[in-house]
């Protein structure tokens, strides 16, 4: 089959990431797909002559379409405009976060485009433990960081805190701008 141009190596990247996405260990995706474990090692290295019966039935315990263990990962392209995307305001202040791309399976980030305007802080209370935001300011100035100790940033500069206790962002002048990561561990 390899001599016919096989992706050998496709299949073993796509058995890798794929088996890593359910978090089963070799073993046990050989035994559920009924499968020596030293076939499916071999063909993780990017080696063997799989059959079509064999990447079947690991595409049914990996539970993903037979197409994504021999197809090339394309990378997808997504582009939200400065206006698009879901919007929440916040009651106590001028404070506007737009989700830009939240967590894909198996991530743990969410990516927000914030608009601030001067006036009072927007406070959040502790997130999740382990949440971890990251802010780069991109225009105006703004107070950011822990309720008790923030820290005044101007355009470039970025800041990262942790999300699980209280914070806040102050917009200092009108027209503040910032993108924020929330990171979740």
């Amino acid at each position: 089959m390899a001599e016919r141009g096989a992706p050998l190596d496709v299949i073993a990247a796509s058995l890798r990431r794929e088996r890593a996405r359910t978090g089963l260990s070799l073993t046990e995706v050989a035994k559920r797909a009924g499968i020596a474990k030293s076939t499916l090692s071999q063909l993780e290295a990017g080696g063997g002559n799989p059959s079509v019966e064999t990447l079947w039935a690991l595409s049914v315990v990996l539970d993903v379409p037979f197409a994504r263990l021999v197809e090339p990962v394309r990378p997808q392209v997504q582009v939200i405009r400065a206006d698009e995307g879901p919007t929440f305001y916040s009651e106590r202040s001028d404070y506007v976060a737009t989700l830009v791309a939240s967590c894909p399976p198996n991530a743990r980030r969410d990516l927000f485009r914030i608009a601030a305007e001067p006036g009072p802080p927007r406070r959040s209370d502790p997130h999740m433990p382990g949440v971890v935001e990251h802010v780069v300011l991109s225009a105006g100035r703004a107070l950011v960081g822990l309720v008790d100790e923030p820290v005044e940033l101007a355009p470039g500069d970025y800041i990262a805190y942790p999300g699980d206790v209280e914070h806040i962002f102050q917009a200092l002048e009108p027209g503040t701008r910032a993108v924020l990561v929330s990171e979740h561990s």
